[in-house]
């Protein structure tokens, strides 16, 4: 897929790491979200057992999506949930990050990351972003803990939180079913005291 790069003004960037820059999604953004969606591939490695929902997907269907964020997005709304694209720093829109459901009394949060783009794959940029969106929600945001899940055949994306100092918090036994075999769901989490002492 040519991936087209951008040539917005540097005062339009929001959360910069080493190899990507985390912004707001655009509407062409949403075009792009929409071929990778529909690639079983990407849904499937992206989704786990949530495949069927995740993917087949109209590309209106995604832009109603899209204007329905835009149109109710207010500073309370971003205080709880948000949805990044992931850039390279050369402009090549990559794939998405987002935060969701922020616990004000706790301080916890669980964060979502892919790298959709095929061709950057294990090549580093799903750990930058998790850094990038880590430093954000941590040092920006003030989070005391961040969580996750994903399946336990996703191993690249595990070795990739393990890298940013996520640990195993929980296990629930086949609870993915992913081209006709059983997975773990696998729930991962990490501390900001832990964070500041590897970061």
């Amino acid at each position: 897929m040519n991936l087209p790069t951008t040539n917005r003004k540097a005062g339009n960037k929001m959360i910069r790491g080493n190899l990507v820059e985390l912004r707001p999604v655009t509407a062409e953004d949403i075009e792009r979200l929409h071929v990778w969606r529909n690639d079983e591939e990407v849904a499937t490695w992206a989704a786990g057992s949530s495949f069927v929902t995740y993917s087949i997907v109209s590309l209106d269907t995604l832009r109603t999506m899209y204007e329905e964020a835009v149109r109710t997005s207010k500073l309370d709304d971003k205080l709880n949930q948000f949805v990044f694209s992931v850039y390279t720093l050369d402009g090549v829109h990559i794939g998405n990050c987002d935060y969701r459901r922020v616990d004000p009394i706790t301080r916890a949060a669980t964060i979502g990351i892919g790298i959709l783009a095929k061709e950057y794959w294990s090549k580093g940029y799903g750990t930058d972003t998790l850094h990038a969106l880590l430093r954000f929600l941590f040092l920006k945001m003030n989070l005391n803990r961040v969580q996750l899940d994903t399946w336990s055949g996703n191993t690249r994306a595990i070795r990739a939180y393990e890298k940013c100092g996520f640990v195993l918090e929980g296990r629930l036994r086949q609870n993915e079913y992913i081209d006709g075999q059983y997975y773990d769901t696998i729930m991962m989490g990490l501390l900001r005291e832990d964070y500041l002492q590897t970061n």
